[in-house]
């Protein structure tokens, strides 16, 4: 598994919506500034997570998009799943994508059996750790005390 750009963003939208999600909708160009993502690669997308049922979005000026289902049952796996594919690191070890791999048998694979095993390992975590989960953890480092700076002059 491989994290694109395009799926960074992804996560780092829906931290902003999670974290301003008593807010009402939240508009393009706020989570653009916020997170620093080209407003037009991320009105795509918004437009890719509208359509894996993760956001709703509301046209016109007061528009704007906002979590569809609440930021506790959003898991990375799902997210990462719809916008990346596999979370395998090899097609024929992956549940949701799989691919006949080349191996003359992969009963009798080892390289296999390692992916496979590193396959549920990311899985595993990725399907525990949900938008709500980002969402505390950036409140916690946003809060953390600047450790190690001496600003002593």
């Amino acid at each position: 598994m491989k994290l694109t750009v395009r799926g960074e963003y992804a996560l780092r939208a829906l931290i902003v919506l999670g974290q301003n999600h008593n807010e009402g909708v939240i508009k393009i160009q706020f989570i653009s500034e916020q997170q620093n993502i080209p407003k037009r690669f991320l009105e795509q997308i918004l437009t890719d997570l509208k359509s894996g049922g993760f956001v709703e979005s509301r046209r016109g000026i007061e528009g704007g998009y906002r979590l569809r289902i609440p930021a506790a049952q959003i898991t990375l796996a799902k997210v990462i799943r719809h916008i990346e594919g596999a979370l395998a690191p090899v097609s024929c070890v992956s549940e949701y994508f799989y691919q006949k791999c080349s191996c003359p048998d992969e009963r009798q694979c080892a390289l296999r059996s390692v992916m496979k095993e590193l396959r549920d390992a990311i899985v595993t975590h990725l399907e525990k750790v949900t938008v709500a989960d980002l969402c505390e953890r950036a409140q916690q480092l946003n809060s953390a005390p600047l450790a190690g700076w001496d600003f002593a002059i």
